[in-house]
């Protein structure tokens, strides 16, 4: 696998991550037992149009199987890391999480949410390092579990250091 950077102002890119967005929520969505992700109901159009920063994993042949998303600031938001289907249990999500963590925003605070009962994406999370802060409810029939990571941590620190969620 080969990480680097996307450009959603390629069609074919842009097209791709779309299509392996919504295949990834769509998963996530039955996992949660919740459909209403404003992801699945994105268009091309909105996903380009967002303030985000991307990189993509590649397989040898060239195929798009997996991405990260985040917003910059004083912390790093993680907006959305999301694997083809076809690519699970492959180790792309741990792949591309240590590559951001540890490449590209390597000793920033970091802070990612995802739905509370989808146990794929928390044990990725808590395994990379992430203290899981509190659960929250943005809708009703929704509950989210929220995690964060200090500034300083190491990719791999197995969560030591402190949480910094606020």
């Amino acid at each position: 696998m080969q990480i680097r950077p996307l450009d959603l102002t390629d069609d074919a890119t842009a097209t791709a991550v779309h299509r392996i967005g919504r295949a990834a929520y769509g998963v996530e969505a039955a996992l949660i037992g919740f459909d209403g992700i404003p992801a699945l109901g994105e268009s091309l159009a909105d996903l380009r149009s967002t303030d985000l920063n991307w990189v993509g994993a590649f397989s040898g042949s060239g195929e798009l199987a997996g991405f990260l998303a985040w917003e910059e600031g004083a912390r790093i938001s993680i907006d959305r890391l999301c694997v083809d289907p076809g690519w699970f249990r492959r180790g792309v999500g741990s792949l591309l999480l240590r590559h951001a963590l540890a490449e590209v925003f390597p000793g920033r605070a970091v802070r990612v949410t995802t739905g509370a009962a989808n146990a794929p994406a928390v044990t990725l999370y808590e395994r990379v390092g992430f203290t899981r802060g509190p659960d929250f409810s943005p809708v009703p029939g929704l509950t989210m579990a929220s995690f964060g990571r200090a500034a300083g941590n190491t990719p791999c620190d197995g969560g030591r250091g402190s949480s910094d969620l606020a």
